[in-house]
């Protein structure tokens, strides 16, 4: 492992210890100088991830699962904000089509995992079979517990392929979820992340949490491990988290070649400038 990423643990001063979620935490109340200042500094430690990537054609693919409500996507917000989209691919699909449901499961997972070079990221992934599917019937009960039973071995095979994959479950109260929940309600730029199936997750907390329970029971292996984020503070879940990313997996700083601009070419003496009227965007600041 390299210093750097023994500095990442080190100076981690917000690490939660153990699995289970604090319900003592105090949502969103830390410093936002300090915050900031972890946050630009691990985002300056996934650039190098980036760079040994695309260097050494390293296949990457991060799932993430939890709670709705539960921070996902401000997470990997905060990790792709500051890298390549052609390097870091986000994938969040959408419900399966007609034709995608007479496919092999797993078939339209597969085709986003990554060729070398490539981070995918999964926004909720292949276990949407054992948690939302399952809960709300949107497949038998029968199908579920096979999910279960083949899951691991489809990891083990991504893998044994050269593939790293890192597996996470944000969990958040039910105290912090409503909340969240009627932010959502009461901001207009927050009523878009409120579906119903948010909804009936609201409804059905402990249907849901048996059916995450047995998830991550029959689906948590020596070689694809979940790693549990809680994330009743979502400051406290994005450094934790990002910060784990980047300690489990081995990658080496790049030196960065630093390229030679040269000259600009001169005007050239026969040209003549467009004097037609262009449509320019307005001045409003």
């Amino acid at each position: 492992m390299g210093k750097h990423k023994e500095n990442i643990k080190r100076n981690n001063h917000w690490n939660t210890q153990g699995s289970e979620l604090d319900e003592t935490q105090e949502p969103d109340r830390r410093s936002n100088g300090d915050y900031g200042k972890e946050l630009a500094r691990l985002q300056e430690e996934i650039a190098h991830l980036q760079a040994w990537v695309k260097k050494t054609g390293a296949r990457i693919v991060i799932v993430f699962e939890g709670r709705d409500a539960a921070g996902k996507g401000g997470v990997i917000k905060r990790i792709t904000e500051r890298v390549s989209p052609r390097v870091f691919r986000v994938v969040a699909l959408p419900a399966p089509t007609d034709r995608e449901k007479t496919q092999i499961y797993m078939q339209r997972y597969i085709q986003q995992l990554p060729a070398a070079g490539e981070v995918v990221i999964f926004d909720r992934s292949w276990y949407n079979r054992p948690g939302v599917e399952r809960v709300m019937g949107f497949c038998s009960e029968e199908k579920a517990q096979r999910f279960l039973e083949l899951a691991p071995r489809f990891e083990a095979a991504m893998i044994e392929s050269g593939i790293v994959l890192l597996k996470y479950f944000l969990d958040v109260s039910e105290e912090e979820q409503e909340r969240r929940f009627r932010q959502r309600i009461d901001d207009p730029l927050r009523q878009w992340k409120l579906s119903p199936m948010d909804i009936e997750s609201y409804r059905r907390w402990w249907d849901y949490t048996r059916a995450y329970n047995d998830m991550i029971r029959m689906t948590d292996t020596d070689y694809a491990p979940w790693w549990i984020v809680p994330s009743n503070d979502k400051k406290r879940a994005r450094i934790n988290c990002i910060s784990h990313i980047l300690s489990s997996i081995p990658y080496e700083r790049v030196k960065f070649e630093e390229p030679e601009l040269g000259k600009r070419q001169k005007r050239p003496d026969d040209f003549v400038e467009d004097t037609r009227i262009r449509r320019t965007v307005p001045n409003v600041y």
